[in-house]
């Protein structure tokens, strides 16, 4: 990627080279009218104005390059700007493509992230249901068990009890 203000400076460079080659041609055009001026002797009036107009003409000329080297530099000056200002939308462009590309890839690992944070905490709350269960059923049977051996128990004791009474209704009846 090439930095606009290189290019903009070669540009200027190229233009001011054009510019001074055609200062430089002027001044030439102009010297070597007036080298002929001064080696003739006075010539008539025509003569003199012809040389006029020449020099005119010539510096008219002159004055039509510099202009047309200028409106050169200015459109090599916008191209330059123009290319500048496209490297500039691209390289912004693809920074921006990369920031979303960099935050869709974040969100979706944090995505990722929490999914498997939800799925290890349902698998924990499941393991500990499951536990809690068990748990309970142990409980549960635990309490039946005791409840039955408290029954067997007391059934057992009632039956004592009953044959105790009957074995002693027996002898006193006797």
């Amino acid at each position: 990627m090439a930095n606009p203000k290189e290019q903009a400076k070669k540009v200027s460079e190229e233009t001011e080279a054009v510019v001074e080659e055609t200062v430089e041609a002027v001044p030439e055009e102009v010297e070597q009218t007036s080298v002929e001026v001064e080696a003739q002797p006075v010539k008539p009036l025509e003569e003199v104005l012809g040389q006029a107009e020449r020099a005119y003409a010539a510096f008219m000329e002159a004055q039509r390059q510099v202009a047309n080297a200028y409106r050169a530099n200015e459109q090599q000056i916008a191209k330059a700007y123009k290319r500048a200002e496209q490297q500039a939308e691209r390289a912004c462009n693809e920074v921006v493509t990369g920031a979303i590309k960099a935050r869709d890839e974040a969100v979706a690992a944090a995505i990722k992230a929490r999914d498997d944070a939800v799925s290890q905490a349902e698998r924990a709350f499941k393991k500990a249901q499951n536990q809690a269960d068990r748990e309970c059923e142990a409980q549960v049977e635990e309490g039946w068990k005791k409840r039955e051996e408290a029954l067997a128990q007391a059934w057992q004791l009632r039956e004592e009890t009953v044959d105790q009474a009957w074995g002693i209704y027996a002898k006193l009846s006797r």
